[in-house]
């Protein structure tokens, strides 16, 4: 569990990257551990993401990233909103 104020470093992904090759050309995890200050799950977790995913580049879920919208994008959001307003106020309209 995370303490209070505990600031957590970030590695890139060229970083992960290193550190999951030696891991894998043997290594060990405790080594590693030391060395870089990162804990054996993290080097797991990160080998286990780049074994299944190919890469290390986090995938989220649910929201997308709307800095990487396109301006079609955009309107096609403004035109489904735009249905969904009309089938709201059509249901309100009914009853």
């Amino acid at each position: 569990m995370a303490l209070k104020g505990q600031k957590f470093k970030k590695y890139s992904i060229k970083e992960k990257e290193k550190i999951v090759e030696e891991y894998n050309k043997g290594i060990s995890s405790s080594y590693l551990e030391k060395e870089y200050g990162i804990s054996n799950h993290t080097i797991r977790q990160w080998k286990y993401k780049l074994r299944k995913n190919g890469t290390l580049i986090n995938k989220k879920r649910g929201r997308i990233n709307e800095q990487n919208l396109t301006k079609e994008d955009w309107k096609e959001r403004y035109e489904i909103l735009k249905k969904y307003q009309a089938f709201l106020k059509a249901q309100r309209e009914k009853k």
